[in-house]
């Protein structure tokens, strides 16, 4: 979860989660060593008291003088850890290991057999079996001190015993946690704003370089790569210059593929244009003639008024050819609209009729166009040049454009040798831009991809080959919706 948050985020929460972790760990750490050395303290206190009680008892257990046993234990008991919590307990035993007197009365009975009896889970030895100081655990941690307490000639006149529960060599988890967490508490206090800082510093430079890569496309190349940042750590400054090379190679790429479609348009024009000249020569070499008869039989109504019909013919055919060839030379992004279609089926006309092609057209609008005119003409001009040349000599050649109000989709189709799809893909890679052959299938399948569209073969049980190009029914500035 946390690799999904921003850096200026991931950095300051990581140290102090770092920090926090830390102190567990030394705490966890100090609470085993703090155990260790609380257990060394306590029961090196308990063998100095019972040193002490040794010594001291010696005399009481020649004389039997249990009062001042119970006077001896009352002063030196208190002197043991946890005494005063009842949780250690201590006695004066007799030769035969039986309470002359006790801390704690009630539990230490006086007459009682303490050793040779079983004491919580363990059986303490017997009398005769202690031979010097003992300690006896048990599993539950308590634990159980023997000293014997001999005579100078090694008599044993009796035994020191203590009892010592478990929860007193428990350490102190509150102060050994304290300092840690307090500590813990400092330093992310300090390291959660520096932590902050920090991650902003590394994460704005990533967040730029997004940013750029995410605007790829939509803005130009070199804009970009003036906006990609300069960075001292090595890492993002390998990811900021491969940007750039990416930057690089995409600028180069726009200003091949803008080539390409200017040559392409460029060729396609000038294909046109040349039919249309050998089109136009027709009316103007009737022109010619009715102008030269008008000059010898202008005195003859008759051959006068034959000289104007004529005249009046041809100049409008070369007006019809020259309208047409007029919205393919304006440069503004207007909408297409349905006499586009008209113009750019009058300008190929000539070359179907020159190679004997026979041209036909339809279109069907369900919602108006709103897709920019000089892109569709420069599609569907490309595609039926395309089309009359694979058609052949008394072939078919069929365009189609329909609209909906989602997409603006231009199919043409022919009657010549059949286009398979690996045929297709083989012509694209090998056209790329630089179509010898002034096919345009390339040019075709870029402004698909430059406008979310798209370009490929359709199966038809009427023609050979079908092709289709579509782009989404909206401008420029429009946000494309999810094709399915």
């Amino acid at each position: 979860m946390l690799g999904r948050l921003p850096y200026r985020f991931q950095i300051p929460f990581g140290l102090v989660l770092a920090v926090v972790v830390s102190a567990l760990l030394v705490s966890a750490v100090a609470a085993q060593i703090s155990a260790r050395s609380v257990r060394q303290e306590i029961l090196s206190t308990v063998r100095q008291s019972m040193v002490l009680l040794s010594a001291q008892a010696r005399p009481l257990l020649a004389s039997e003088d249990t009062w001042r046993a119970f006077t001896l234990l009352r002063d030196t008991a208190a002197l043991l850890p946890g005494a005063d919590h009842g949780q250690t307990r201590g006695a004066i035993l007799d030769a035969k290991g039986r309470f002359l007197a006790g801390s704690d009365p009630a539990r230490l009975a006086t007459g009682e057999q303490a050793l040779g009896q079983r004491v919580g889970t363990r059986v303490t030895p017997s009398a005769q079996e202690i031979r010097g100081h003992m300690e006896l655990p048990d599993q539950a941690g308590d634990l159980t001190l023997v000293e014997p307490i001999q005579s100078e000639d090694g008599e044993v006149l009796g035994f020191v015993y203590v009892e010592v529960d478990a929860p007193v060599f428990a350490p102190d988890w509150v102060a050994v946690a304290q300092p840690a967490l307090i500590g813990a508490m400092l330093a992310a206090a300090l390291l959660a704003p520096a932590g902050w800082w920090l991650g902003e510093r590394m994460g704005r430079p990533i967040a730029q370089i997004a940013d750029c890569i995410a605007r790829i496309g939509n803005t130009s190349a070199a804009q970009l790569q003036a906006e990609v940042p300069e960075a001292k750590d090595p890492e993002l400054n390998r990811i900021g210059n491969a940007v750039r090379r990416l930057l690089s190679e995409l600028e180069v790429r726009q200003a091949a593929e803008q080539r390409a479609l200017s040559a392409e348009r460029l060729a396609a024009v000038g294909r046109i244009t040349a039919a249309v000249a050998h089109e136009i020569n027709n009316p103007l070499a009737g022109l010619l003639t009715a102008a030269q008869t008008l000059r010898i039989h202008g005195a003859s109504e008759e051959a006068r008024l034959r000289s104007i019909d004529l005249v009046d013919r041809g100049l409008k055919q070369i007006q019809t050819m020259t309208a047409a060839l007029l919205p393919q030379a304006r440069v503004e992004d207007r909408a297409l609209q349905p006499g586009d279609v008209n113009d750019v089926i009058t300008l190929v006309q000539p070359e179907a009729t020159r190679l004997g092609v026979r041209l036909t057209h339809e279109v069907e609008i369900a919602s108006a166009f709103r897709v920019p005119s000089a892109v569709v003409r420069q599609v569907l001009l490309n595609l039926l040049l395309n089309a009359i040349k694979a058609a052949g000599s008394s072939g078919q050649a069929h365009a189609a454009v329909h609209a909906d109000a989602h997409t603006v989709k231009v199919t043409v189709s022919n009657s010549g040798a059949q286009l398979t799809p690996d045929a297709l893909e083989a012509r694209l890679a090998a056209e790329g831009g630089n179509d010898p052959r002034g096919f345009g299938l390339w040019i075709c399948r870029e402004i698909a991809n430059r406008f979310s569209g798209g370009f490929g073969l359709l199966h038809s049980a009427t023609a050979a080959t079908e092709l289709c190009f579509w782009i989404p029914n909206m401008e420029a500035n429009e946000q494309v919706p999810p094709t399915h």
